[in-house]
């Protein structure tokens, strides 16, 4: 069983990304710039947004971080989704999901313009995808494909099972896993809350992709020996022998599955930098097709 460790992989991307960044500058492109939206003090979603801002910071980009209060209207928020798609000085920007319930994210997301949506949500960056075409890639998908590839895990003609089919991970991921390229080329079945028989089709997947939510859902008895597991979901849960107070599950029974792997990613260090380093890429990419 082998670790298919974010963290480390992570880091290995900024080094390149950093370079790369300093290539750019020194050839007269600008620094690229990445803003996040933060509505409303979710303690996870400020956590996710700092970091970004921080991986930002390692790699020579600079960042603006635009907090807007939990009470802030639709239209207001719209307003300034569009005063970011005019600012000439930011290359790309994200909107933290997710938003209060008086807010229609498909709004939000329609009104990004997709040449400055790194986070990939947008429906013409979506269709782009699906043709295999050049776009900003969603970043927690393509920080999968990333992993996989860093770690030379064959995926031609394997069984991936994706278990989960949010517009977000679950859905592209089938995509990117069937595109004819490397990672890809496998036979997808695509799974969620009304799919029949889920741990029997689960135990016949040779990489098992698991974006639910649901914490430790995934036991050994949905595994079958030698799969690669990739374990999407992150639940805070509470934990007084923690210092932050709580403790963070995957939605894979780490302990129990593991045994039976060939390859896993843990939580939290799995996953969860390679969308971070996604996002990175996507913003350089922008700032290179602008300049």
């Amino acid at each position: 069983m082998e670790i298919l460790d974010g963290k480390l992989t992570s880091a290995s991307i900024k080094e390149e990304i950093a370079q790369d960044v300093a290539k750019f500058v020194a050839s007269g492109g600008r620094k690229p710039h990445l803003a996040a939206v933060l509505v409303g003090e979710n303690g996870a979603s400020l956590t996710y947004v700092n970091a970004k801002v921080k991986a930002c910071e390692q790699v020579g980009f600079d960042s603006t971080l635009v907090q807007l209060p939990v009470s802030i209207s639709e239209e207001a928020l719209l307003s300034e989704i569009d005063k970011l798609n005019k600012d000439a000085s930011l290359d790309g920007f994200i909107v933290q999901l997710p938003l209060p319930d008086h807010i229609d994210e498909s709004k939000v997301t329609m009104a990004i313009n997709p040449k400055k949506d790194v986070d990939g949500f947008h429906p013409e960056n979506i269709g782009l995808m699906a043709l295999n075409l050049p776009t900003f890639l969603p970043a927690t998908p393509f920080g999968i494909v990333q992993m996989l590839e860093r770690y030379q895990v064959e995926t031609s003609g394997k069984h991936c099972v994706v278990v989960g089919r949010s517009h977000i991970v679950g859905s592209p991921m089938s995509i990117l896993m069937a595109r004819n390229a490397y990672p890809g080329n496998c036979t997808v079945t695509l799974t969620h809350s009304r799919t029949v028989n889920l741990k029997e089709i689960c135990g016949t997947a040779d990489i098992l992709i698991v974006a639910l939510g649901k914490p430790e859902f995934i036991t050994a008895e949905y595994v079958k020996e030698g799969a690669v597991i990739v374990d999407v979901g992150i639940t805070r849960i509470a934990d007084d022998s923690k210092k932050s107070g709580f403790k963070l599950l995957g939605d894979v029974k780490f302990d129990e599955v593991a045994p039976k792997c060939a390859f896993i990613t843990p939580v939290p260090g799995g996953v969860g930098p390679m969308t971070i380093v996604s996002l990175l890429k996507n913003t350089l990419q922008a700032a290179k097709r602008t300049d």
